[in-house]
């Protein structure tokens, strides 16, 4: 007997199945020595009142043991002999690409310009420690792209563009916590990642793929609509029926090719701004309404007001987390956000960014399509010549940069490079700093106390999402003049995270096999 019922728990009551046990009996209406097992689908945090509460759907097993959490069937079939697809890029559209374009009977040929996973983790000790930046290898760059050091968040509102639920039970099938399945906002970690990369690059071996590391698309040759070769940077030529570029948002010589060889890009919509940062307690004292509890997680927040016409938002928001550097280039300052599986650091860190219109970039407009990006590339100079050293970030008090005054010292801050004071209020454009300054005092409106003095801004925060979009066709996935060419993921400018680049991925993945079984 299966039965599912919904619960409405304390945290102390949620923390364990000994704590709900005896509830989930009194709601499946069974004694609890008669319960054989008890599976959870949904789980969640209501602090919106005084009263905590955790929000729990279970299924309560009587007589049979909990099925299995994963309803989906994944056959990665053997494709040694099979019609190779090159896909650029093994973030998590390349990689889902893979796994895809495996079950669809292809064999996939991965190009990535950084490292394996574990070899990554070296070069970002160097670039932390040391501040020596490896361009090809670094928090953007290197098997499982961003995501892989950078923090693991899983939700995602993009519904509509395929079934999240395939991706979460291929991550979990890899290593990932089985607590995915079900939390309202899964993570799974910067700690955890590297290994459930490592473990999908071996099904993408184990079925006959190919990745090839350290492998850097320098050109391309285009003729009649379609791309007849890459070139890497040693010159190798590599060719096959179809492409699939997903190589992330940070992959700007990638846009520059494209534009050069007459690949059509065009300028999207995203947001620029700065990192805060918090003492975690003081984000869980807003949030929990000053209630301590060791039940609880680590409080987040999701913030979103309209500043003059512009969106001034929240985003990538890290609870018990650290600021990371994410330059992918030399003279260049970005920071991004990540957390451990267990969040347990004491700082709460997020993007707060404001939403960039054409006119921002209209005295760049001679380069066109790639206007916008030269704005985001400025932005990121003009901080590492401010910050005069290295990797460390430009940095001042919050209250200092909304009250537009110099600080006259810094906070302790998560970021391992380390911090140099700057008036970024005298120093960002002006359409970011004026518009960062309402919103912060407009945040402090739904949150009270989060204009903190004891909050930091690190600059800056300025890789949300890609300037550029590569258009493709809706009907047939692929790039609107190019026929063998697919673009996916963050890079391609259609998805933003994780599970919406895994979705876009595995899209891109069965538009390309249809395209080559019509051949």
């Amino acid at each position: 007997m299966k039965k599912e019922v919904n619960l409405i728990l304390t945290p102390e009551q949620a923390y364990t199945p000994e704590g709900y046990r005896l509830i989930a009996a009194q709601a499946a209406g069974i004694p609890p020595d008669a319960i054989s097992g008890i599976r959870i689908i949904r789980k969640s945090v209501d602090a919106r009142g005084r009263q905590i509460k955790i929000n729990m759907a279970v299924e309560v097993f009587s007589g049979e043991e909990p099925a299995s959490p994963v309803e989906n069937v994944f056959r990665y079939q053997p494709v040694q002999n099979k019609p190779e697809v090159v896909v650029v890029g093994t973030g998590p559209a390349g990689l889902f690409a893979a796994l895809r374009l495996i079950e669809l009977g292809f064999r996939p040929l991965l190009l990535e310009r950084g490292k394996p996973a574990h070899e990554r983790k070296k070069d970002i000790d160097l670039l932390e420690n040391n501040h020596e930046l490896q361009t090809d290898s670094n928090y953007c760059f290197g098997e499982g792209g961003a995501g892989t050091f950078s923090d693991g968040k899983l939700y995602t509102r993009s519904k509509k563009r395929g079934d999240i639920t395939r991706i979460l039970e291929i991550l979990y099938l890899h290593g990932a916590d089985k607590n995915i399945l079900y939390e309202a906002h899964p993570h799974i970690g910067s700690d955890k990642l590297p290994e459930i990369i490592s473990s999908i690059r071996k099904t993408i071996l184990n079925a006959g793929g190919i990745i090839r590391f350290e492998t850097r698309v320098t050109d391309l040759s285009v003729t009649h609509g379609k791309i007849n070769h890459l070139l890497t940077h040693r010159n190798e030529k590599i060719t096959a029926a179809a492409y699939i570029f997903a190589t992330g948002h940070s992959a700007r010589d990638i846009y520059y090719l494209f534009n050069s060889r007459g690949i059509t890009i065009e300028a999207k919509p995203f947001a620029m701004g700065v990192r805060v940062e918090h003492p975690q307690e003081l984000i869980n004292h807003i949030q929990y309404h000053g209630r301590k509890d060791k039940y609880l997680p680590a409080a987040s927040y999701n913030l979103v007001e309209q500043v003059n016409g512009r969106g001034v938002y929240s985003f990538c928001m890290c609870p018990g987390g650290q600021i990371v550097p994410s330059a992918t280039a030399n003279y260049e300052i970005v920071v991004n956000g990540m957390s451990v599986s267990k969040r347990n650091s004491p700082f709460a860190n997020s993007g707060i960014v404001v939403q960039v219109l054409p006119e921002d970039y209209r005295s760049y407009q001679n380069m066109q399509a790639l206007a916008a990006l030269h704005l985001q590339e400025l932005l990121e100079q003009k901080a590492y010549k401010l910050a005069h050293s290295g990797q460390k970030a430009p940095a001042q008090r919050l209250t200092d940069f909304v009250s537009n005054r110099s600080s006259q010292d810094l906070p302790v801050c998560s970021y391992m490079p380390g911090t140099v004071n700057s008036p970024m209020h005298e120093w960002m454009p002006d359409f970011v700093r004026k518009n960062l300054q309402e919103g912060f005092k407009k945040f402090d409106t739904r949150m009270r106390g989060f204009l903190s003095r004891d909050a930091v801004i690190v600059g800056v925060e300025s890789r949300t999402s890609s300037p550029i979009r590569i258009p493709r066709n809706p009907e047939t996935g692929n790039h609107t003049h190019i026929s063998n060419l697919f673009t996916a993921g963050e890079g391609a400018g259609f998805a933003g995270g994780i599970v919406s680049s895994a979705i876009d991925g595995e899209n891109m993945a069965a538009f390309c096999a249809n395209y080559l079984n019509s051949l």
